[in-house]
């Protein structure tokens, strides 16, 4: 696992690492449900916001995954993440504040198609089991929270991928403290294996009525249906169908978290204010068209739509 003497490692690993796994899940190979328990109280924060992992670049990658080379091997690899959280336990019964233990993080392993490189940290990451120590931020930070919505709004969080973490501990927030308005998550993903909180979803509704989850697939297609994006299902009203709802934005907050070619955020002339919005469109110019503004903080403008780009 390690490169360099057994000595040297273990007092890097001793000097750098202040956390220890004490949970992991493995839907496939390339994706991990992690808890991580630090050795320092955990800070206060607000769900949506996130910390750093790491791994030192001493340590070697899972077989068969080729990394770049570290321009210094005893240095220390850290990422950002955003923090995910369990929903609900085998009942069925949300989690209590402060149960499990620790933090998760909900982390895919990151493959680049054009180098044939995997993520330095995520090829790592995966070779990680329960007991193992690691690096995690003593500061936990971010704007991407609930703190605008009230309790009766319509709350809409999409998502790609494990985009979705952030929005699990939203919604685990959001259901403790008995959010009376509509709550619905819509996760887009490529097969059904990548749905790692499907099944917790399942319970959670079970007892929450207010909670729908609407999963996509992109390349498990049901014969019944078209492949569908997030983008299309604003767009022709099916959302709204499903869930029974209009969305209006005088009552309703979307979080978007994951592929910034969902998310869509144009570039806005600072001067004129005229937004540019890429293409193809994303969900930014679809919920815009409609009314909804999308937060701009280096203008100043806080809008309902919230956004989180994952790359």
């Amino acid at each position: 696992m390690s490169q360099g003497s057994s000595h040297d490692v273990e007092a890097l690993r001793a000097k750098h690492y202040n956390a220890t796994i004490s949970y992991l899940e493995r839907p496939h190979d390339d994706l991990m449900i992690m808890r991580v328990v630090p050795d320092f109280p955990i800070p206060d924060h607000k769900p949506g916001q996130y910390t750093t992992l790491g791994l030192g670049y001493w340590e070697k990658p899972a077989p068969g995954l080729t990394v770049p080379a570290a321009a210094d091997p005893l240095r220390l690899l850290r990422r950002s993440y955003s923090i995910s959280h369990p929903l609900v336990d085998a009942q069925g019964e949300l989690y209590p504040p402060g149960q499990p233990p620790g933090l998760e993080f909900y982390l895919v392993l990151v493959r680049n198609a054009s180098s044939g490189h995997a993520g330095e940290l995520t090829a790592r990451l995966v070779t990680l089991k329960v007991g193992d120590r690691l690096h995690m931020g003593e500061r936990i930070t971010g704007h991407y929270t609930t703190a605008a919505a009230r309790p009766t709004d319509t709350m809409l969080f999409l998502s790609t991928g494990t985009g979705e973490a952030p929005h699990n501990y939203m919604i685990w927030d959001l259901v403790r403290r008995g959010h009376q308005g509509l709550i619905v998550a819509v996760c887009c993903v490529r097969y059904r294996r990548d749905l790692a909180y499907l099944a917790t979803y399942q319970r959670l509704m079970a007892k929450h009525p207010n909670v729908h989850y609407l999963p996509l697939t992109t390349r498990d297609i049901d014969p019944q249906q078209p492949k569908r994006y997030i983008q299309d299902l604003i767009s022709d009203g099916e959302l709204e169908r499903r869930v029974g709802i209009q969305l209006d934005p005088s009552q309703t907050h979307v979080y978007l978290c994951g592929n910034p070619a969902m998310i869509g955020v144009p570039l806005i002339d600072r001067a004129t204010r005229v937004k540019t919005y890429p293409t193809p469109r994303g969900v930014c110019e679809v919920l815009e068209q409609r009314g909804f503004v999308a937060d701009y903080a280096s203008l100043k403008i806080k809008g309902n739509i919230h956004f989180e780009e994952y790359w």
